[in-house]
């Protein structure tokens, strides 16, 4: 869950529906930038199914009494999130092996520093997935092919930070943003001469790239649930969650 805390309330958004507008922001990126093989719609489905894993753990929101805040992904338990992030990878590769080896290098790059075990079982096994797929993509010893992979990997962190960024911030407020952004996204593009690119909001509903890969100016909804801290203490976590109808943001990129 994507939490965004408010005085009175949480704004929550699953990761599943961040994930799918992730996937609206790559159908509308200029395909000369981005795409340089015949793997566009495998990159596509990457990126929009890439948090399946979250799927069922949003379902059912749970309170974390030592912060005394809904879990989010980032504080959420690592033993069972990984649990599900294998499920979730899982899932990806049956529909698309460069989907999952996508997919697989995208959540190991961020959790190979770890020391938990389990989570260094899980870096060991996913670095098993990703040797197992470029054999069978054939992609081991073609540095042309691992060079356009990791310019896909980067693309799907790019896409991923683009619709964090609207999940996170508060509308329209370029002062009190998310550590995640301070100092622009942190992939580079040789198209943006290895500068990073930068968001910003222009208003409420508007959001600005300093250099962006966008075909042109477009709008995406994000669903999220508004849940009062009045309701969770009163009900829990999860009640006040069900009983919060999903609400929708537009916000136009440009």
């Amino acid at each position: 869950m994507i939490i965004l805390e408010r005085e009175q309330s949480y704004l929550m958004v699953t990761q599943n529906d961040h994930a799918q507008i992730a996937g609206v922001i790559a159908r509308n990126c200029t395909e000369d930038y981005f795409f340089k093989d015949n793997r566009t719609q495998e990159v596509l489905l990457a990126i929009q199914e890439h948090d399946r894993g979250w799927i069922e753990l949003d379902s059912s929101p749970v309170w974390n009494d030592k912060t005394e805040k809904p879990y989010s992904f980032i504080d959420y338990p690592l033993a069972l999130k990984i649990t599900f992030y294998k499920k979730g990878l899982d899932e990806v590769e049956k529909m698309s092996k460069y989907a999952g080896l996508l997919c697989s290098l995208h959540y190991s790059s961020f959790i190979q520093d770890s020391s938990v075990p389990a989570v260094r079982e899980f870096w060991k096994e996913e670095k098993q997935r990703q040797e197992q797929l470029s054999k069978e993509l054939q992609l081991e010893g073609n540095e042309t092919k691992q060079e356009t992979l990791m310019y896909h990997l980067d693309l799907l962190k790019f896409c991923d930070y683009l619709s964090l960024y609207i999940s996170l911030n508060e509308p329209g407020d370029n002062k009190g943003i998310h550590p995640f952004f301070r100092n622009g996204f942190p992939q580079l593009f040789a198209f943006v001469t290895d500068k990073p690119i930068v968001a910003h909001w222009e208003n409420q509903e508007t959001v600005s790239l300093s250099f962006s890969p966008l075909k042109g100016e477009m709008e995406v909804k994000l669903p999220y649930r508004a849940v009062s801290k009045e309701h969770i203490e009163t009900n829990g976590v999860l009640q006040a969650y069900k009983d919060t109808p999903v609400s929708i943001r537009k916000v136009v990129f440009n």
